[in-house]
């Protein structure tokens, strides 16, 4: 009977292959440096920095290492580098109420946002791990594979985080292109399948680069030019040549809005600032309703923005007081941001709707709510869940998508982050809203990029469901964005700030999008379940035959 080797041996026996298998997932130099070069040329074709156009080159670099690499562990590690770099660098601006409400110092608030950036790294890291095998498996040619698995993982990441933020589609938000139309030409596509189908577009561009790069062959670089022809093509086809007619106001059927930013500030303010406050909000609303112009419109509305200030109205008889007097005296209907009792003692945060009797007529109480902002997403029996509610609060979810009625029109309000929801928006239309109003307060993330990064969702959710937006906030970005994702009248941030516009009713049909969602995305996902599928099959075929 041998005897077992001492532990120490074990040790020394594992240790290498521990080590090995750590130097074997390493990229090369090379390899890591196209990884982040990819994702920083995609950083700058997000705000604030808006070259869009390296978007459609920007990811190039990326899926060339993950194609020529020989090991599938490699490629992972690759995307979870590019993933890390990526969105570090468009979400940095989560370290800004860390660092000024939470108290948290500046070196410890950047490293622990490494933490939910790691973890949404994943999701692309799967992506190029899908690629790798794809390609090892059925050649350079299932390059072309790589934007279905790319906008599986990329709606594989919405369906478990609630958040496809920056989706690489959201880059073009801003940027016509087209000599004949002002419309973002490039974002037409998503009245299809929304913002994944603009990322699908821009990562088959860029496969069709690798493609080119990787084979290096005359008839590859033609195979890459039709390709990016074919894609050319279709924004081409999406974009039509239209010239609409700017419709007539009518003074009895339209609604005049009046948009107030009143950059209330962040700190808590105590009953006097609370009174000065509500001053401004009235002040910058008579002061718009008092216009000549404003005074022909028979429906008008002020929308005030989501805020800081925590109005009460249900609980506040005084508010309500001051309200229905404003309304009554100006002849306006008010739709303000209002913390609405919910059951078990708990709160909503709600858009309600007064009209121009000054009564209360409508409430939205929102669905979807911020983590770590409106609620805590952490199991109660979690030690320290408890301190964390404590600070943070926590709101109830609503449950029911309720229409605004605006005289011969009817809104769909959603608040804040649910612009970054396009179910939201897609389930206020299919209930049958004329025009979207989006209430937001971006300013508890500061003077960052997500002002604007906030912005192109709103941008995305008028074009998917072809509605008009009105976008009222507490500091910027407020603006009127039209059914073509065309954004005008845009506010300075962290200034007060009136704007002045008229909706009326320009039709009630609904896109491929408004119907069906995200069947494209879950298409992608269906489709890369059967390619992940394919390449094992094939493997098990192989290696029966090798037998």
């Amino acid at each position: 009977m041998s005897e077992a080797p001492p532990a120490t041996a074990l040790n020394t026996a594992r240790r290498p292959a521990v080590l090995t298998f750590v130097r074997e997932s390493m990229p090369a130099r090379i390899e890591l440096l196209l990884a982040v070069l990819s994702a920083i040329l995609l950083v700058l074709a997000f705000p604030n920095f808006e070259f869009w156009w390296l978007a459609w080159i920007g990811l190039a670099p990326l899926l060339f290492a993950v194609a020529t690499t020989s090991r599938k562990r490699i490629a992972f590690v690759l995307g979870l580098i590019w993933g890390t770099v990526f969105f570090y660098g468009t979400c940095w601006w989560l370290t800004f109420p860390m660092i000024h409400y939470a108290g948290i110092s500046t070196w410890l608030a950047y490293p622990l946002v490494l933490l939910p950036v790691i973890f949404v790294s994943l999701f692309p890291a799967f992506a190029c791990l899908s690629i790798s095998l794809v390609v090892n498996r059925f050649g350079s040619t299932a390059i072309f594979a790589a934007p279905i698995i790319w906008v599986a993982f990329d709606w594989l990441r919405g369906v478990v985080t609630g958040l496809d933020w920056n989706a690489l589609g959201y880059s073009q938000a801003f940027h016509p292109m087209m000599t004949w139309s002002a419309q973002p030409a490039m974002i037409q596509l998503a009245k299809f399948g929304g913002v994944h189908a603009v990322t699908f577009l821009i990562v088959l561009t860029c496969a069709a680069i690798t493609f080119a790069l990787v084979r290096r062959r005359r008839r590859s670089l033609i195979v890459s030019a039709l390709v990016v022809a074919a894609v050319v093509l279709i924004i081409l086809l999406s974009n039509p040549r239209v010239h609409q007619a700017k419709p007539m106001i009518d003074l009895t059927k339209d609604m005049l809005i009046i948009a107030v930013q009143p950059n209330v500030p962040m700190a808590a303010v105590g009953d006097s600032g609370y009174r000065e406050l509500l001053k401004r909000h009235l002040q910058l609303s008579e002061t718009a309703l008092a216009n000549d112009y404003a005074k022909r419109f028979e429906h008008r509305l002020v929308i005030w923005p989501e805020s800081p200030m925590n109005f009460a109205y249900s609980r506040d008889p005084q508010l309500q007081k001051v309200i229905a007097n404003f309304a009554q005296t100006n002849h306006t209907s008010v739709l303000l941001n209002s913390l609405e009792p919910a059951p078990n003692g708990g709160s909503y945060n709600s858009a309600i709707l007064v009209n121009e009797q000054g009564q209360k007529i409508a409430q939205y109480d929102k669905i979807r709510l911020m983590p770590f902002g409106e609620y805590v997403p952490l199991p109660r029996w979690l030690p320290g869940s408890g301190s964390v509610r404590g600070i943070v609060g926590e709101f109830t979810p609503g449950s029911s998508y309720t229409l605004m009625p605006l005289g011969a029109l009817r809104a769909g309000v959603f608040i804040c982050i649910e612009a970054a929801h396009p179910e939201i928006a897609r389930s206020f239309t299919n209930e049958g809203a004329d025009v979207l109003i989006n209430i937001s307060n971006d300013g508890y993330l500061g003077p960052t990029a997500v002002m604007r990064q906030h912005l192109a969702n709103a941008v995305f959710r008028a074009v998917e469901n072809d509605r008009d937006i009105v976008r009222v906030t507490n500091s910027g970005i407020t603006a009127s964005i039209n059914s073509n994702g065309v954004v005008s009248d845009t506010t300075p941030p962290f200034q007060e700030a009136v704007r002045t516009w008229t909706i009326s009713k320009t039709g009630s049909g609904s896109t491929f999008y408004s119907r069906h969602g995200d069947l494209f995305a879950c298409g992608c996902g269906l489709i890369t379940l059967g390619f992940i599928s394919a390449t094992f099959m094939t493997r098990r075929r192989s290696q029966y035959r090798d037998r």
